[in-house]
């Protein structure tokens, strides 16, 4: 569990980047005014280590962040998001850049895995750790107002969309690999994640289009 909330205005340090660097697996979250992408804004950037530090990144306005891009775009870090299309929807639009490394998304496990269960991240979060989170901030802050205004209850609100990720990935790692053939199927999904992720940011975000219609 994460002791050290650190916070980073306009873009990762270098001696950040460094420490995240070490790290064979990243946990991520955005923070954004809403969720379109060709609507709202990127607002924040968490980053969970998966040991005791989680980073909060407020990208400048420009968002000119070449280490946090130099971060996402290593292709030797796995990179863990509770609904990735999102995410790096937002990132790839925004810092301009691809998303790369292993991709993984614990929605999408969870949806492949356990079929009619519920498959929110506080849900998740309750089942495989135990704790309730109450996600009404969420919604109700205003996530681009200056980073050191943010309170400590909005700052543990955004560390808690990370801090249980890797709980959750092996939990539901176990019961993919439990459920026969359920594993390869959703390798075989994240790996189309990201031109899904291209047909969001090129305007097909609300089309099936694999459907007859």
């Amino acid at each position: 569990m994460a002791t050290n909330i650190l916070k980073f205005k306009g873009d990762l340090t270098p001696s950040a980047l460094s420490v995240l660097e070490k790290n064979s697996e990243i946990f991520l979250d955005c923070e954004a005014t809403g969720l379109k992408i060709n609507r709202d804004r990127l607002s924040l950037v968490t980053i969970f280590n998966g040991h005791e530090d989680c980073f909060i990144v407020q990208p400048s306005k420009e968002y000119q962040c070449p280490n946090l891009v130099s971060l996402l775009t290593n292709s030797k870090i796995g990179k863990c998001a509770h609904y990735m299309r999102f995410d790096a929807g937002f990132l790839s639009y925004f810092l301009r850049c691809e998303i790369k490394g292993d991709l993984n998304c614990t929605k999408i496990m969870s949806k492949i895995s356990r079929g009619n269960s519920s498959h929110s991240l506080r849900d998740l979060i309750f089942q495989f750790a135990g704790r309730k989170i109450d996600k009404k901030l969420g919604t109700n802050t205003d996530w681009s107002k200056d980073l050191d205004s943010l309170s400590e209850a909005e700052l543990n609100y955004c560390c808690n969309d990370v801090l249980f990720l890797p709980k959750i990935k092996s939990s539901l790692t176990k019961i993919l690999q439990r459920e026969k053939g359920r594993l390869n199927l959703y390798r075989q999904t994240i790996k189309w994640l990201p031109v899904r992720i291209q047909l969001d940011l090129n305007g097909f975000e609300d089309m099936d289009v694999f459907s007859h219609s």
